[in-house]
């Protein structure tokens, strides 16, 4: 594609910022596994203070999805979970630059008999996702294991759009814009694999419903898993990467495809794959992304839960 060719105005100095962060992912990605967690953890630990905004986002998620947990473990979870998005940053580096025999020595996988399964049937695939710190390393993964279709948002910054499209598509078919629905069809039509993650709050809109999300009964959630399902002979097959303890690498899961689904109404199919997402967060819920502002969408009439 065009867009994704690297482009003389790449060296304009608004852009020089972005590529001392690359320089610097590209050199870290040299470091061993077990330092690269170390230092990422580290960096995660300095920059909370400097966060204090997605901190309370964060830590407002978290009491309303656990509510159950006292203060303490809440600050606990947030703190943990800020080590975690200091080894995404370092992670970047080394979805973007480690060599194949890196990350498959890195990688094992749980489920591929659910994919299997759908592959010989010669099915199309939605890979249910959701947004982990993991996210850039399960692109990787998921690449290297099954080449597919993904969803993504556009990177406002060109540079760092670049890299992103880059990384992601070293094992990948394609990218598709998030509004692009008819590629998402086609895809899907053709019997091929598309990563889709409905987990972001985009703003309520015709495609969005509000469904419950953990102990929150009205979380607005994009409803796409739904309307791209109804593609003739396809299936949805809910998937994650996560990082495990010990420095062992990463596991990447693949549950069991969705039955019966979809169903006739939006808001029962949206509580079902929200519902999915909560499975996989339950799994390593330090490592899903909290910092988002993920229920800043309220029902008419409802206040900001996040004032």
């Amino acid at each position: 594609m065009e867009a994704y060719k690297l482009k003389a105005s790449f060296i304009h100095p608004k852009y020089w910022f972005a590529w001392l962060g690359i320089f610097a992912l590209f050199l870290s990605s040299l470091l061993p596994y077990s330092v690269l967690l170390t230092l990422g953890k580290f960096i995660g630990r300095i920059a909370t203070p400097f966060a204090k905004q997605r901190f309370h986002t964060a830590r407002r998620n978290i009491e309303l999805c656990f509510p159950e947990l006292t203060p303490e473990e809440v600050d606990k979870k947030v703190r943990i979970n800020f080590e975690n998005t200091g080894i995404a940053l370092l992670e970047m580096g080394m979805a973007w630059f480690w060599p194949t025999w890196r990350v498959r020595g890195l990688l094992t996988v749980r489920g591929i008999e659910h994919l299997e399964k759908a592959t010989r049937q010669d099915k199309g695939i939605i890979f249910l996702g959701a947004h982990f710190l993991t996210l850039e390393m399960g692109a990787r993964a998921l690449g290297l294991i099954h080449p597919s279709y993904a969803v993504y948002r556009k990177n406002s910054n060109a540079v760092l759009d670049y890299w992103f499209y880059r990384g992601r598509m070293r094992h990948h078919k394609a990218m598709l814009d998030r509004k692009d629905l008819k590629a998402m069809l086609r895809a899907l039509k053709n019997s091929q694999a598309l990563w889709y993650a409905p987990d972001h709050d985009y703003g309520k809109h015709k495609s969005s419903t509000f469904a419950p999300f953990f102990e929150v009964k009205d979380a607005n959630t994009v409803a796409g898993a739904s309307t791209l399902a109804r593609v003739k002979n396809t299936v949805v097959i809910p998937m994650f990467l996560k990082r495990l303890p010990d420095n062992k690498g990463y596991e990447l899961v693949f549950y069991e495809a969705l039955e019966d689904f979809p169903s006739d109404d939006i808001t029962i199919d949206t509580t079902r794959t929200n519902q999915q997402i909560e499975r996989m967060v339950k799994e390593c819920d330090d490592q899903y992304m909290w910092l988002h502002r993920r229920f800043k969408t309220r029902p008419e009439g409802e206040p900001s839960v996040y004032k």
